[in-house]
């Protein structure tokens, strides 16, 4: 049953993906189509172009190799100039349509419908490869976002604590070693108490990982009260049964459907993905992993998708941590997460409830964002002095 779903969707998201590269496709093919060996050379080129991401996704899981990564590079890359190309296509389209109506365009411009196609297709291409340009550079640009919390409940020693979160890094095939040691680099500028990652820290297979040996770095990492992981979507998606020994053997202490608790007293509760409900054993719900939790004491909730927030601030928790949704991470899909989450980005206080939900410190696909950017979260967390004894 499982592998007949995952055919199905599978098959439609292969279809899918057809049939948008073919909207561009033909309409490309007009805007070339008076530039005589140019069109033939646009038939071969955008197919090959086309066919990349497909091609390097099957690479790197079948035989990661640099060869292969580069492949993928590029697919990722068009990803980004799909979508782009895809909606000013469109506009196109509806302009096209308005005018045979209403004639607002010009009749100076109509008067050589071959030029006209061309310059069109010239000038879209190069305002979407302009926008990917600057996309990619605003995803390698992370911002360190700092917040101060005051949490009415008492700890053990020092009153503050400083919590660094990473979400979403995406070790793999494109995001690899330069970027983990910026992420490393970014800690230790901080100087945290404590490093929480919220899930999503490998992209996907595990093989671009272990033949990159990526991960290493985060080991210099000695936070005082330690560094604690969940699993995200793509720990599964890549095979939890192969990630997770891989993390462990990094010292990546990976919490699933654990409470840890710290010695000021700070509680983390570290829940198992989404994902897991299905595999592995299933995943338990919140009230059960708080049945021995003392709420009295902080208690702060990792859980990289944010759903079911209600049930969250109903619990009780004091700091509840995700990620998961990139915030879009390309404008206009945050209008998507926007509709599917509650919170798709930043801060919400939901009762007594801080929670946050992170755009993430990697990318998924296209190494490219727009409409958002990356990020580190600090949280300067100030509780309760604790009352001296009589």
């Amino acid at each position: 049953m499982r592998n007949m779903q995952f055919a199905i969707f599978f098959g439609t998201v292969i279809l899918v993906y057809f049939l948008v590269n073919y909207y561009i496709y033909v309409h490309g093919l007009m805007a070339f189509q008076a530039t005589g060996n140019f069109k033939t050379i646009y038939k071969i080129l955008f197919w090959v172009v086309a066919s990349t991401f497909i091609v390097g996704e099957i690479l790197e899981h079948t035989h990661s190799s640099l060869a292969g990564e580069w492949v993928y590079r590029i697919g990722a890359f068009w990803l980004s100039f799909m979508l782009y190309l895809f909606i000013a296509v469109l506009f196109i389209d509806i302009i096209r349509l308005l005018d045979k109506f209403f004639h607002i365009v010009p009749a100076v411009l109509k008067s050589n419908p071959d030029q006209l196609r061309l310059w069109t297709g010239v000038v879209v291409f190069s305002l979407v490869a302009l926008v990917v340009f600057f996309g990619h550079l605003n995803a390698l640009n992370t911002r360190v976002k700092q917040f101060s919390i005051t949490i009415p409940k008492s700890v053990t020693g020092s009153p503050d604590m400083k919590v660094l979160m990473a979400s979403d890094i995406h070790l793999g095939a494109l995001i690899g070693e330069r970027r983990e040691q910026k992420l490393v680099d970014i800690i230790n500028q901080q100087k945290p108490d404590l490093v929480l990652l919220c899930g999503d820290m490998v992209d996907g297979d595990i093989a671009p990982v272990l033949r990159k040996h990526l991960g290493r770095h985060l080991q210099e990492i000695k936070p005082p009260m330690g560094m604690f992981a969940i699993p995200g979507n793509h720990e599964y998606i890549g095979g939890i049964k192969e990630t997770l020994p891989y993390l462990e053997s990094i010292n990546i202490n990976v919490l699933r459907d654990q409470v840890i608790t710290l010695p000021n007293g700070v509680q983390i509760v570290g829940r198992d993905d989404l994902s897991a409900r299905n595999r592995d054993g299933g995943r338990k719900e919140l009230p059960e992993l708080l049945k021995d939790v003392d709420m009295s004491k902080p208690v702060i909730v990792m859980n990289h998708q944010p759903f079911n927030l209600e049930e969250v601030a109903q619990a009780g928790v004091d700091l509840h941590l995700s990620g998961h949704t990139h915030d879009g991470q390309m404008w206009p899909l945050n209008y998507v997460t926007e509709a599917i989450f509650e919170d798709s980005w930043g801060f919400l206080k939901k009762d007594k409830t801080n929670i946050y939900v992170s755009s993430g410190f990697g990318s998924w696909g296209p190494p490219v964002r727009i409409g958002n950017t990356p990020e580190v979260v600090v949280f300067n967390l100030h509780f309760q002095p604790k009352t001296a004894e009589l």
